[in-house]
C-alpha cells in the first residue's frame, strides 16, 4: 500500500512536470513568416521558424522566468476560454496559445486580446522569439562574418538593457569564444566580455 501511493505521487509529480506551453504566430509577409516556441515545465524551450524544423534552437529559462510564464497560464485558466477582443485593429498575426499535458490539449487562438493577463503572456513569447533570433544572428556572425560581430553583440546588448532577452545563459558560450579568440577585434571582443559580465554578475553592458 505505501509502495502504490509513492509512486502514485510520482506519477502526478511526472504529470505535472511533463506539461508543455506551446505558441506560434502565423504572419505571411513578415520575416520570418512563422515563428512557434514550445515551453517545458522545466523552462527547456525550443524555437522553431517552421513546423517541422528538424534542427529547432534551444535554450533554457531561468527558475524564476518559467514560474512566470506557467502562473500566466494558470490566470488564463489554461486557455479554456476566449481572449480574442474583436476589436478591429491592424493585424498583426494569428497567436496560438497551447497547453499540453499528458494527451490532454487545451487551446486558443487570437489576433489581439486586451486580456492583460494574454498580453503579458504574449509579450512572454516575443521576448523569447527575439533572444531566440539575437543567438542565432550572434552565433552566425561568430561563426561565417567576423566584421559582423560587433553589430550583433551591440544589437544584442541594447536588447539586453531593454530586458527584452530571456533566458542570458544561452549566449555565454558564444561570448566567452569571441572573448578568447583574438581573430576577432578587440572592439567586439571588449563589448562580448561586457555582456557576459552582465549576464554572470548582473552588471550592465555599457552603451
Amino acid at each position: 500500500m505505501k509502495w502504490s501511493l509513492i509512486l502514485l505521487f510520482a506519477g502526478a509529480l511526472f504529470a505535472q512536470d511533463s506539461q508543455r506551453f506551446f505558441f506560434s504566430k502565423s504572419f505571411p509577409n513578415s520575416v520570418p513568416a512563422y515563428m512557434q516556441v514550445t515551453v517545458e515545465k522545466t523552462g527547456q524551450v525550443e524555437y522553431k521558424e517552421a513546423p517541422d524544423d528538424e534542427l529547432p534552437l534551444k535554450f533554457k529559462l531561468n527558475e524564476q522566468e518559467t514560474s512566470e510564464v506557467y502562473a500566466l497560464i494558470d490566470k488564463l485558466d489554461r486557455f479554456k476560454h476566449p481572449v480574442e477582443s474583436g476589436l478591429k485593429v491592424a493585424f498583426m498575426g494569428t497567436k496560438t496559445f497551447r497547453l499540453e499535458k499528458g494527451s490532454e490539449k487545451s487551446d486558443l487562438q487570437f489576433h489581439y486580446s486586451e486580456d492583460p493577463n494574454a498580453k503579458a503572456l504574449w509579450e512572454w513569447c516575443e521576448r523569447m522569439t527575439e533572444s531566440a533570433q539575437h543567438r542565432i544572428a550572434l552565433d552566425r556572425a561568430a561563426k561565417y562574418d567576423h566584421l559582423g560581430v560587433l553589430k550583433a553583440l551591440n544589437l544584442l546588448g541594447s536588447a539586453v538593457e531593454r530586458k527584452r532577452v530571456v533566458g542570458l545563459d544561452q549566449f555565454l558560450p558564444t561570448l566567452d569564444r569571441i572573448i578568447k579568440n583574438e581573430t576577432y577585434m578587440h572592439t567586439a571582443r571588449a563589448r562580448a566580455s561586457e555582456i557576459a559580465e552582465f549576464i554572470r554578475a548582473g552588471v550592465p553592458p555599457a552603451q
